[in-house]
């Protein structure tokens, strides 16, 4: 799914021969005690080796820090030092580690017999989370329940700082270090450490995880880890054997996974690939019910979240717009049922910060677009009422004067974009013009906006790291424009790299254009332009119809920090209930299948995508009302675009 995984240190086909990380630091604190168990499904695992890592902080691809006192356990090998699990499957580490507070910490247990003998390929994952001051996880952490379903918790809420089990980390820079305690803490949206029990509803209580689905993985991995481990093959293929082939690293391609946790975390960086062998590895009585009842379209996974508010009395719903700030906040940008514009702010793990009713000044309309400055406040332009509303980022309060910000040319603005210098750039959908804000000054730098040109109805906007804006015009049905010297000169891109009925524009770390294209329905398509306008994708665009990628009518587009391109649809492809998602790589190529891919509450159309700082997709589906969060599809990505556009970090890793 991700080119930037980085390959790890060393990937040995059995746990030998490859030493982790064992470093210490003055700020190490003593830990309490930690209680436990391993299962496979239903079955307690004895003999299982259990390891206590931390998450690196040195840089992507490096080796996990074992925390374990070697002296204390009296056991260690290759990977670190271990406690045992009894016949029970019962583990406990009495003392026997230390942790630095705000660490990621995660158990890992590898083979032991879970009934059917030693099993030296089974392997599991659970998410402990963030190290507290003390080293004390009693109080968040009285029991864990080490199995199955923890390890697809695991393995997708972590996939963007994993290349496998034993390989978990990050660069050492604040957003990297935010952007992975919320990927650690988003493993208690889709599993429940203390039961080990697939979630059926978030930690903040709106959001909806596919409960089935998740336990439909479990299974996947129950059937290799309740077994002797044997890898035989391809006459009579066993369980071990056929999970492995169909989880590479790559997908389809690669090297295979050495356990079962490393196979997780290979199906959750390519949840297209070989979804129908996977689907049929569990047996007749698999350990974990409710599951799925029929094969599903890829293993991306998917929470609906509710906004807040009754959607029928005119809370927050309508989602048009969404922007991810430096802390992992998700913030949406809604029509509302009431016709007042209305801001949501969603936490990291998408329990609402917004309240019931959202943010929103009162009197302002259908804010269609949403964009963070420099200094974290948001900004929503406001189609209905022609003015900028700006609310403040810790809280929501309003910072504008009442009736917003007018003038500048405003009219019908529908998307804005902020660029390095924290200046404001506004789409005017109803006045064929570009607005320009300065959010230091408070000033207009344009007391008119800019005209003329090419532009007609501009519906998207995204601003490049020299400070260039580039526009796409709904009226013009094959061009883009690109605002240069602060608007005073234009630039036409007409019909070049299948540029067709433009609706959304973003900008990769090369500078180069994506655009997402609707064209007429059955031949969306995406472009990719250079940055000097020059053609990268073909006549057609990449993935036009529904025969690659899965698009059909997209209607935006966002980069993760592997500089992959991912783009919402508005349709649905036929034969499907819900609208795809698609995935493309730098060079234009699809990853997604070819039917995109498919999660939980995108009824109808998906207006608006964004990634945050910990590899999640976020969609927005106005038709019912919700967002959906992808959990580690994606790689990792600076947010807010502005820190990214003035940082010269767009479409890169944090």
């Amino acid at each position: 799914m991700r080119a930037s995984i980085v390959a790890a240190l060393c990937l040995p086909l059995v746990l030998t021969g490859c030493t982790l990380t064992n470093t210490g630091t003055p700020s190490l604190v003593q830990g309490a005690d930690l209680l436990g168990s391993v299962h496979g499904g239903q079955q307690p695992i004895s003999g299982a080796h259990v390891y206590l890592f931390a998450a690196n902080t040195t840089g992507y691809g490096n080796a996990s820090v074992s925390l374990l006192n070697a002296g204390a356990t009296g056991h260690s090998d290759s990977v670190g030092a271990y406690v045992l699990s009894n016949a029970s499957g019962n583990f406990s580490i009495s003392g026997d580690y230390s942790c630095t507070p705000n660490t990621q910490v995660y158990v890992y247990a590898f083979g032991g017999d879970p009934g059917a003998g030693a099993n030296s390929h089974a392997a599991l994952l659970a998410a402990l989370g963030n190290c507290p001051s003390g080293g004390n996880f009693a109080g968040s952490v009285p029991f864990i329940n080490v199995n199955e379903v923890t390890t697809v918790a695991t393995a997708y809420a972590i996939a963007g700082f994993a290349t496998d089990a034993t390989h978990v980390s990050s660069s050492g820079t604040a957003l990297a270090q935010t952007g992975i305690q919320n990927a650690f803490a988003n493993a208690a949206n889709l599993a429940t450490l203390s039961t080990g029990a697939a979630a059926t509803t978030t930690t903040g209580g709106n959001g909806t995880p596919p409960t089935s689905e998740i336990n439909t993985l479990a299974n996947v991995l129950a059937a290799c880890i309740n077994s002797n481990g044997a890898v035989t093959g391809p006459t009579n293929p066993s369980a071990c054997y056929t999970l492995f082939a169909n989880a590479l690293s790559g997908g389809t391609t690669g090297t295979q996974p050495a356990d079962t946790a490393a196979a997780a975390i290979n199906i959750a960086h390519n949840p297209g690939a070989n979804v129908a062998a996977l689907y049929g590895l569990p047996g007749a009585q698999p350990p974990f019910a409710p599951s799925l009842t029929t094969q599903p379209n890829d293993w991306t996974v998917g929470i609906q979240f509710a906004e807040g508010g009754d959607p029928a009395a005119g809370g927050t719903n309508d989602p048009y717009a969404i922007a991810i700030d430096q802390d992992g906040n998700i913030w949406a940008a809604n029509n509302g049922g009431t016709n007042i514009g209305v801001v949501a702010k969603l936490g990291p793990d998408g329990a609402i910060k917004s309240g019931d009713a959202g943010f929103s000044d009162g009197t302002s309309l259908l804010f269609d677009g949403i964009a963070i400055d420099l200094n974290g406040d948001i900004w929503g332009p406001s189609f209905g009422a022609n003015c900028l509303v700006k609310f403040r980022g810790s809280d929501g309060l309003v910072l504008s004067p009442p009736g917003g910000i007018t003038g500048g040319g405003l009219n019908g603005p529908h998307s804005l974009a902020i660029d390095g210098s924290d200046n404001a750039w506004i789409a005017n959908a109803n006045g064929d013009s570009v607005s320009e804000y300065s959010v230091d000054s408070n000033t207009w730098v344009s007391s008119t906006g800019y005209t003329g040109g090419s532009l007609s109805s501009p519906w998207s906007i995204a601003i490049d790291h020299a400070g260039n804006a580039w526009v796409v015009d709904k009226n013009n049905t094959n061009t883009l424009t690109e605002l240069t010297g602060g608007g005073a000169t234009q630039n036409t891109y007409t019909g070049i790299g299948g540029i067709s009925a433009p609706l959304g524009v973003a900008i990769d770390a090369a500078g180069d254009i994506w655009v997402a294209s609707s064209g007429s329905l059955g031949a969306g398509n995406v472009s990719e332009l250079s940055n000097a306008g020059s053609a990268l994708s073909p006549f057609s665009g990449y993935g036009a119809g529904a025969a690659t990628g899965g698009i059909i009518n997209p209607q935006s587009i966002a980069i993760d920090g592997a500089g992959n391109a991912w783009t919402g649809d508005a349709s649905t492809i036929s034969g499907q209930s819900v609208s795809p998602i698609a995935e493309f790589d730098n060079s234009g190529n699809a990853i997604s299948p070819s039917n995109g891919y498919v999660a939980p509450g995108i009824v109808d159309q998906t207006v608006a995508i964004a990634v945050d700082g910990s590899g999640n997709v976020w969609a927005a589906d106005p038709s019912a009302n919700y967002l959906v969060e992808l959990v580690g599809a994606a790689t990792p990505v600076v947010t807010p675009l502005s820190v990214a556009t003035k940082n010269n970090t767009l479409g890169t890793r944090p």
